[in-house]
């Protein structure tokens, strides 16, 4: 066991490293697996002896930050957590879309393997809790791809089932009672192309927006699939999205198996497949964790809030 400290510059800037309720703190202890403290002027670090170097390395960077910006970021712990844990550092990662002022690319280290697994595989799995980017980062590399011209058509796809509440007390025909489901796709796509794009692109269907049982029957080459919510596919439902596979298309399919709405009797075709088609070529499988979520900072506090035992909690 090794010990380390440094010193204080002053409290406010110690604040600004250890973050909103120690969020920052938090994230360094888990991901490098050290006991990190603060008293007497100085911020004590203890475990290995790599760990505690690369925290104390870590620790000291969030301080000059803090000193010269006044404040540190989710984003800067991500930038330097994925920097000693090797690999591509996702801040250097070239925007996957550019739309005005908004660069979108990955914003953690998780997200940066998921975005890697896309590119590098047919057909990818991923899981994990809400905020962490799972369908907004396969829509980014769709559209990426989209106008690179490594694909065709977009396919953009959803499982209408119902999440405690009734399809029927909905105004309008089946299409209007759908739509609901499909709005966080096409809001997805918002923030990546201009609405004459998407309508353009709707019309000439390059883009489809619709929901998975409108997939059967069909056979899609040259054509980027994204499955979202796809813990709420029964096992035969996921198997004929998965054979609707042509000749130079790409599959994604994500959903948070902690989240399915599926009649208790009947097992999600997300959590089977991940079974099934380990080992396959061409296949890869991302699990994403609260560490990724990028949403606003209580969306970390409800996950774990949620992952917890009701008797745990205080």
């Amino acid at each position: 066991m090794t010990q380390s400290s440094i010193s204080v510059v002053s409290s406010k800037a110690l604040l600004a490293v250890f973050g909103a309720r120690d969020q920052h703190l938090r994230r360094i202890r888990q991901a490098l697996g050290v006991r990190i403290s603060a008293r007497d002027g100085r911020i004590h670090i203890e475990g290995s002896e790599q760990a505690v170097a690369q925290a104390t390395e870590i620790l000291e960077q969030l301080q000059l930050q803090a000193q010269g910006q006044g404040e540190v970021t989710a984003d800067d712990v991500s930038r330097l957590l994925a920097g000693v844990h090797g690999g591509e550092p996702y801040a250097q990662m070239s925007p996957l879309v550019v739309f005005g002022a908004r660069q979108i690319r990955p914003r953690t280290p998780g997200q940066a393997r998921y975005v890697a697994a896309i590119r590098d595989h047919h057909v990818v799995f991923c899981t994990g809790p809400a905020g962490t980017g799972k369908t907004y980062l396969a829509v980014a590399t769709a559209v990426a791809a989209l106008k690179s011209e490594q694909i065709r058509k977009i396919v953009l796809v959803r499982p209408a089932v119902e999440a405690g509440e009734s399809l029927g007390y909905l105004p309008g025909d089946l299409q209007a009672k759908i739509n609901p489901y499909l709005r966080p796709l096409t809001d997805a796509l918002r923030e990546m192309l201009d609405h004459e794009t998407i309508r353009r692109y709707t019309e000439q269907d390059i883009i489809e927006v619709i929901p998975l049982a409108y997939m059967r029957g069909r056979t899609l080459s040259d054509a980027f699939m994204i499955l979202d919510e796809a813990q709420n596919t029964t096992i035969s439902q996921m198997k004929m999205f998965l054979t609707r596979m042509g000749h130079g298309s790409k599959i994604v399919a994500s959903g948070d198996i902690t989240q399915v709405d599926l009649p208790s009797h009947a097992r999600s075709g997300l959590i089977d497949g991940l079974g099934r088609l380990r080992g396959i070529e061409g296949f890869a499988a991302v699990e994403l964790t609260e560490a990724d979520i990028v949403r606003h900072p209580m969306v970390h506090a409800i996950v774990r809030a949620y992952e917890q035992k009701p008797g745990r909690r205080q």
